[in-house]
């Protein structure tokens, strides 16, 4: 930024004079280069700027889908836990009934027998 400042000074001081007069110094030639690369550096900083507005929006548009994607898993996770902690419930049940029934079907064929 400090290199920047001296040479847009130049530039502005050497705009005001004629053309003709410009370009009988031996600084002329200079003088255009850095208007040259002026005009490059706006042009880029345009371009950047575009890209720049592409970018944030992407990520703007990104971070809503993730973090609602995210709400949506957690969410579904608590919803998939309690289904484990009912099936697991489920199945202590089941294991017991199984075992009682099986008493009783060998309580069953003892009094056939």
């Amino acid at each position: 930024m400090q290199f920047i400042m001296p040479l847009l000074l130049i530039l502005m001081a050497t705009a005001a004079l004629p053309r003709a007069t410009a370009q009988s110094y031996p600084v002329s030639g200079v003088v255009e280069l850095l208007r040259n690369m002026q005009s490059e550096l706006e042009a880029e900083a345009d371009k950047d700027q575009e890209v720049y507005e592409k970018l944030a929006c992407w990520c703007t548009t990104n971070d809503r889908e993730k973090t609602k994607a995210i709400a949506d898993a957690e969410s579904r996770i608590a919803d998939l836990g309690s289904t484990i902690e009912k099936m697991t419930h489920l199945s202590k049940m089941l294991t017991v009934e199984i075992k009682n029934l099986e008493k009783e079907v060998a309580k069953n064929q003892e009094s056939l027998d």
